[in-house]
């Protein structure tokens, strides 16, 4: 996708983490929202702007990152996690099928980058 409008979509979920922590979407309550920041635990080192991650109070998540960057595109990674042992056996899109229309709901990519619909999933 293109840089800038992912880097913007990036930037606008930065900016709405206070107003997002502790909001009620669908059956989930977004308990942190937050621009992940890695420490390094040998070294000390400090990574900021990691992703922009939505943890559940049930302890599902979803991540965003932004990958690619270097060059003239963008890769908009989108990680959804959730347990749920009574749909071990459901497949991933459905048992993942709210969760995810949270997640493109929160980031707004259609808006910024023109699509939601994933090149790759995985």
């Amino acid at each position: 996708v293109d840089k800038v409008s992912a880097t913007a979509m990036m930037d606008k979920m930065r900016a709405d983490t206070a107003a997002n922590t502790g909001k009620v979407v669908g059956k989930y309550t977004i308990a942190t929202a937050d621009d992940f920041t890695y420490v390094d635990p040998v070294d000390g080192s400090v990574a900021k702007k990691q992703g922009i991650r939505f943890l559940m109070a049930d302890g599902s998540r979803v991540i965003f990152r932004l990958s690619g960057t270097a060059g003239s595109g963008a890769t908009v990674r989108m990680y959804i996690e959730q347990y749920e042992p009574e749909k071990l056996d459901t497949p991933v899109a459905e048992a993942l099928e709210e969760l995810v229309a949270i997640a493109l709901s929160l980031c707004d990519i259609k808006t910024f980058c023109g699509t939601e619909t994933p090149t790759v999933i995985t």
